[in-house]
């Protein structure tokens, strides 16, 4: 009994230190794709005031910087959920 017991410690604190490896691999890449909104935020205004002139060319390269921000965002929001799903 006190071999099993023993070697079910064993392996609860082996797959612990597996998610401390994990885990800390993962903090390692420089989380780039968090800062991405900080640059959507000031092109999509420099877009309406520079392209001023041509509103066609502005609505569409606004519309097209807004799709991709969102696109962005649920890329982050799905991969979010997948990472808290498999832990």
């Amino acid at each position: 009994m006190a071999s099993s017991s023993s070697s079910s410690s064993s392996s609860a604190s082996d797959s612990f230190n597996e998610e401390i490896l994990v885990r800390r691999q993962q903090k390692k890449g420089s989380p780039v794709k968090f800062l991405i909104p900080l640059i959507y935020a000031p092109v999509l205004p420099l877009i309406r005031i520079v392209f001023r002139r041509n509103p066609v060319l502005r609505d569409r390269l606004f519309t097209g910087v807004l799709a991709g921000a969102f696109a962005h965002g649920a890329y982050l929001v799905s991969d979010l959920y997948d990472s808290e799903s498999k832990s």
